[in-house]
């Protein structure tokens, strides 16, 4: 078979998926030995006609991620320019590791990171796009671990001052693989109780910050959430940023998921109020903005060149030139952790360029509106109740069922919908409660796919509970 009709037969494939994914149920689901089975790994290959058999498999059986049943994770399909930008990235097979081997992404991406500086309102910044908020949540710590001693790239932590990092309770479990990466000890990261909102207890943050001093240690880095993976919550940044005046730390803000409302200048005012001036951020535009996965930023404010002090090498020569003879271009994986990276710097570019900040932040803002509905459709429901009160985008409930066999029920529940390919929605626990976490990222999600979804919910709930499950 000649590439002009392995590429006609794929874009058939593509473009009917494409078009379906929206329609029937969510997902065709098997039991994982049922599924190995049927996709029979083990087959021998070397034709195209197996090879084309296991991509039809592999889409009949994924889940349709841009289906409106799928409201379980912080991103729902894509936008069709990223799309379009990730298969010619796909195609070109390039890293954007230096502008010789990648010339245009890595001018995009230097286009991409100046407007987000902009956009965030950081001076004299830099940035980087990464695998994600984990791998910037790693960076931002290395960072400030490198910044605040700065012998420790080529001495290590040997004969330091013992460093502490603090984040909130809720925040994202990569803070603690970042201690652990960095050599500060998990035991090293403080974990400061949230408020009954879901928001790091200032009051308690100074208080571990002066335990912290006076056992001789250095708290040199406080990580804030905007959009806490659970509950939705953002941490304070004003109150961040007195206390960083007091104590000299580095401020970090993680806004992987509630990064979006930046594009709002409504939202951003009253969310990230004063984000212009803390020390780091990440953000994920796959998030809730709809970039093809993944497309995350790394932006550090104010501080000129400390990427390079922090991840750059004497011994990279043999690969970085300086951005080829005569261009101003940086090689860019001079300044990451790893060498290769993907070229995701055009689907970033095209999606920026299609829809823009205006479009984006009406996307956003709808998706708080959505939010608002969904919790007022729990409020007025007598079978459900919210566990948590909103204060974003996340919505906590659960089907409401004597306490003894509540946990159960839902999670029954949950499972129910999702083998039938209804719906899928996450869950999470408050100690021993278990409820679930409905985020509506999917942009083609209105009011009547949320009262869908509800009534849906509450039909299995009161079924199973018919049949005296539990």
């Amino acid at each position: 078979m000649d590439a002009d009709r392995i590429f006609d037969r794929a874009n058939q494939l593509i473009k009917a998926y494409f078009s379906e994914q929206g329609s029937g149920r969510f997902l065709s689901y098997k039991d994982p030995g049922e599924l190995e089975a049927v996709l029979d790994l083990e087959a021998p290959g070397g034709d195209w006609s197996r090879v084309f058999d296991w991509i039809e498999l592999y889409l009949a059986y994924s889940v349709k991620t841009n289906h409106k049943g799928f409201v379980n994770r912080m991103w729902a399909g894509a936008n069709l320019p990223s799309v379009l930008g990730e298969m010619v990235a796909a195609v070109s097979n390039t890293s954007a590791c230096t502008y010789e081997s990648a010339p245009v992404s890595t001018l995009m991406e230097k286009y991409m990171i100046r407007q987000m500086l902009d956009l965030v309102g950081f001076r004299n910044g830099e940035g980087q796009m990464t695998t994600g908020s984990s791998n910037a949540n790693l960076l931002a710590m290395m960072a400030a671990r490198n910044e605040r001693l700065p012998e420790v790239k080529t001495c290590g932590l040997g004969r330091q001052p013992e460093l502490v990092a603090l984040v909130s309770a809720d925040a994202h479990y990569s803070m603690e693989k970042a201690a652990n990466v960095l050599g500060i000890g998990t035991g090293n990261l403080v974990k400061v109780p949230v408020t009954d909102r879901g928001d790091m207890d200032m009051a308690v943050l100074e208080s571990r910050l002066g335990e912290v001093l006076e056992a001789g240690a250095l708290p040199f880095f406080v990580g804030g959430t905007a959009g806490t993976t659970v509950r939705g919550a953002y941490d304070s940044i004003t109150g961040l940023l007195r206390l960083r005046e007091k104590y000299g730390f580095w401020l970090h803000i993680d806004a992987a998921w509630g990064g979006a409302v930046i594009v709002s200048d409504t939202l951003k005012e009253v969310y990230l109020r004063g984000i212009a001036d803390v020390d780091s951020l990440t953000w994920d535009f796959h998030k809730m903005l709809g970039t093809s996965l993944i497309c995350n930023l790394f932006l550090i404010n104010n501080r000129p060149g400390i990427l390079g002090r922090t991840t750059g090498s004497k011994d990279d020569t043999y690969l970085f030139h300086g951005g080829g003879t005569g261009s101003p271009a940086r090689d860019l994986g001079s300044v990451s952790l790893q060498c290769g990276r993907r070229v995701d710097s055009l689907k970033w570019f095209l999606d920026w360029k299609f829809f823009g900040k205006e479009e984006f932040g009406r996307r956003v803002e709808a998706a708080l509106e959505l939010c608002q509905y969904a919790e007022n459709r729990v409020l007025a429901s007598g079978a459900l109740e919210l566990v948590f009160p909103r204060t974003s985008f996340n919505i906590c409930f659960r089907y409401k069922t004597s306490e003894n066999r509540s946990n159960e029920l839902n999670l029954a529940i949950r499972e129910q919908l999702y083998h039938e390919g209804r719906s899928l929605v996450g869950y999470a626990r408050d100690g021993d409660r278990l409820f679930l976490r409905l985020l509506l990222a999917g942009q083609s999600l209105g009011t009547r796919d949320i009262d869908n979804y509800f009534s849906t919910l509450i039909q299995t709930g009161k079924s199973l509970e018919g049949d005296n499950y539990g």
